[in-house]
């Protein structure tokens, strides 16, 4: 069964959480703060983790800092409405998606089966994508560049197989969003932003001058292999 670990200091949020994922088939492990969803984390290896930013003892980033250094688990941050400095710098270390409180714990659910779901291999046997120095295998979720595995979050590597897969076509933020966010949300079009800049910063030789993630001012992005 799939786990799922919510990290949160507010008992309402673990409880209404932990029993939504639970009617929707995963199973549940909750912590009240950031040392002990350390803990958990190591004991448990979830699939996914709720994290919340604020917390006593060690906060939402320093707990996502070290939970990237042992394992790439899709981790969906947790943030105060409004804070969008927090959202940006939280998706700028590689978080996989955020939601923003008060929120509606159906979303919350939503959200977490969408990033399961994006990284997890498709049925249908796609192939392996050669496009110039890159090759992408869909169903090993790998990315290479002139034969080096790339170092890549689950959202990254769902935007690279994207574009990848359109190459030379122009998308909107708003596009990406609704397509790699798997619904309609109210998100910050700078989601996208950040995560094309991440991306960036691993696939192109210089990043401030890209050639393979190309901007179309006014219009948005287009992939040019």
């Amino acid at each position: 069964m799939t786990r799922v670990l919510v990290v949160d200091d507010e008992p309402i949020v673990r409880e209404v959480l932990a029993r939504y994922l639970e009617r929707a088939g995963y199973d549940v492990e909750t912590a009240e703060d950031g040392a002990e969803g350390l803990e958990r984390f190591t004991a448990s290896r979830p699939d996914l983790v709720l994290l919340d930013l604020m917390m006593p003892r060690l906060d939402g980033f320093q707990v996502f800092d070290r939970i990237r250094a042992r394992a790439d688990t899709p981790v969906i941050m947790l943030t105060a409405r409004g804070e969008e400095a927090e959202r940006i710098a939280g998706l700028e270390m590689g978080a996989d998606d955020y939601v923003a409180k008060p929120f509606s714990p159906r979303e919350v659910t939503a959200r977490v089966r969408a990033v399961l779901r994006r990284g997890s291999p498709r049925p249908g046997g796609r192939t392996e994508l050669t496009r110039g120095a890159l090759t992408i295998n869909p169903e090993a979720r790998v990315a290479r560049l002139r034969g080096e595995r790339l170092e890549l979050t689950p959202k990254e590597f769902d935007l690279l197989l994207f574009f990848a897969e359109h190459p030379g076509e122009v998308f909107g933020r708003v596009e990406l969003l609704e397509e790699l966010w798997d619904f309609a949300f109210d998100g910050d079009p700078s989601t996208v932003t950040v995560h094309v800049r991440r991306l960036r910063e691993k696939i192109e030789e210089d990043p401030s001058r890209p050639a393979r993630v190309v901007t179309v001012w006014g219009v948005g992005y287009r992939f040019d292999p």
